[in-house]
């Protein structure tokens, strides 16, 4: 028999032709949406835009062109318990958070993963723009090869056991190139667009999502300078970003960026230019991807951003699943929230949350 396997369809060309491809390997094949969270009371809402009426019809379009078996998963519940709180819990909390690294973690590689196990398959695939390989009896996650598509950045949260159960079917190919094999294969999701909003929000602006659902979130509070001094008034520490020069609402001698949020103060920390920019900080609750830190401080390129370009770098594990990380340039928008993925070549070492600039 056949070795079974899970795709993760969205309706998009990416799992499509991920799908189509295990086909053509021999795989037996089965196809699952997750049905999101989505905020359904919103006026012209079309749903969570992972899962719309539109990209089911379309997933259950190829499933039947495939001839495999097509099923919706609903996991609502542990998606908004485990996605969508986080989001707003952390913003309430002052950091700026990534909700897809969540989503990797805990639904797509934790809930429909143990889905899949139970369903008897070997695998879990997804369109995911990255690589596994093994190598001295452990597992890698690569980059993909189309550098301007790569997403391991976003899936540098997988375990061992994980990427043990993991295919990436796309990730040897540029998306021009996925387009074109989804033409040649009949697909009618080849020409289909990408949308890069946050999938939970209704109307794409998250603003507004967390003046309904977190409005504490957004109290306005004092705008200081790096002395203390108090400068202004913000209106909510959401609507502004690490860096922003345009907007912060104060002026002075010399143009102010945005420095850091404190949310224990709630306040906004503001500077010059020449006040702008660290070359270190701490990550937080970090996966080794090869289930061991190294013992002793390395080099390596660094990624602070999903699509921000790496840079040099030598990170210092500390205990408690932390690590110091020194760049070899000031960065100018190190972000408490946002991921640092460590990478050696276009292997992924690992990554965790940045939690302090220093």
């Amino acid at each position: 028999m056949s070795e079974r396997v899970v795709v993760a369809m969205s309706g998009g060309v990416d799992s499509s032709v991920a799908a189509a491809l295990l086909v053509e390997q021999g795989y037996d094949v089965i196809g699952i949406m997750l049905r999101l969270w989505a905020e359904d009371d919103v006026p012209d809402a079309a749903g969570n835009r992972c899962c719309t009426p539109d990209a089911q019809a379309l997933a259950r379009r190829v499933a039947a062109h495939l001839g495999i078996p097509f099923y919706i998963l609903d996991v609502q519940a542990p998606f908004k318990a485990r996605v969508v709180d986080f989001f707003v819990n952390e913003y309430s909390a002052g950091v700026t958070p990534n909700p897809c690294l969540q989503c990797n973690r805990h639904i797509r590689f934790g809930h429909l993963l143990r889905h899949a196990l139970a369903l008897d398959a070997r695998y879990l695939a997804t369109g995911h723009y990255a690589r596994v390989r093994q190598a001295g009896g452990r597992y890698q996650l690569l980059k993909g090869v189309d550098e301007r598509k790569d997403q391991a950045y976003v899936l540098h949260v997988l375990t061992q056991n994980e990427l043990a159960h993991a295919l990436f079917p796309v990730g040897g190919y540029t998306k021009p190139e996925v387009r074109e094999l989804a033409r040649a294969r009949g697909l009618p999701v080849a020409d289909r667009s990408e949308s890069q909003d946050l999938c939970f929000l209704a109307d794409g602006d998250y603003r507004r999502f967390l003046a309904r659902h977190a409005p504490q979130a957004l109290q306005p509070g004092p705008i200081l300078d790096t002395t203390g001094r108090i400068l202004g008034q913000h209106q909510g520490l959401p609507f502004y970003t690490i860096g922003q020069r345009k907007g912060i609402g104060v002026s002075g001698p010399e143009p102010l960026y945005v420095l850091a949020t404190d949310g224990a103060r709630n306040a906004l920390i503001v500077g010059t230019r020449a006040e702008l920019g660290r070359r270190q900080f701490v990550a937080q609750n970090i996966n080794w991807i090869s289930g061991e830190a190294p013992p002793q401080p390395f080099g390596c390129t660094v990624k602070i951003r999903y699509k921000a370009a790496e840079v040099t770098a030598t990170v210092t594990p500390l205990e408690g699943s932390r690590a110091q990380v020194v760049c070899a340039e000031p960065l100018r928008d190190i972000t408490p929230g946002q991921a640092a993925v460590f990478y050696a070549g276009e292997v992924v070492l690992g990554g965790g949350i940045i939690s302090t600039a220093c």
